[in-house]
């Protein structure tokens, strides 16, 4: 079956795969060719899948949504990191979480900055105008 995990920024994994075990709400389950046809919600977790050579790999998936249809399995997530090792993947996985921490506390800054200068201009506009 054919194995698709996509981000709003990229394509993490495109290729062929043996099977599938990945973690829903209630539970991991997994997936080999014929499964039956279904969608579930992921929760952030690590998706497991086996290559045509047997080889396991790993993604770390933050929640999202997985279709089965047909041959196909698509996997929308909004954060994946892949790798063949599980301590590697965890250190690469902090490592951009905390990348993603520092530029959304960069971006916080930036508008208390925009906010604080939209909030003289409006003061000094109101002393003025008097």
């Amino acid at each position: 079956m054919r194995l698709r995990v996509v981000t709003p920024m990229s394509v993490c994994v495109d290729r062929s795969v043996l099977r599938i075990v990945a973690e829903a709400p209630d539970g991991h389950f997994g997936m080999l060719p014929n499964h039956v046809d279904f969608i579930a919600e992921l929760v952030p977790g690590i998706l497991l899948y086996a290559t045509e050579d047997g080889a396991e790999r790993y993604v770390a998936v933050n929640s999202g949504t997985l279709v089965k249809c047909g041959d196909e399995v698509r996997v929308a997530v909004r954060g994946a990191v892949e790798g063949d090792d599980l301590s590697e993947l965890r250190a690469r996985v902090e490592a951009d979480f905390r990348r993603r921490d520092e530029d959304e506390r960069e971006a916080r800054a930036a508008l208390a900055r925009l906010e604080a200068g939209m909030i003289r201009r409006f003061r000094d506009l109101g002393t003025t105008g008097s």
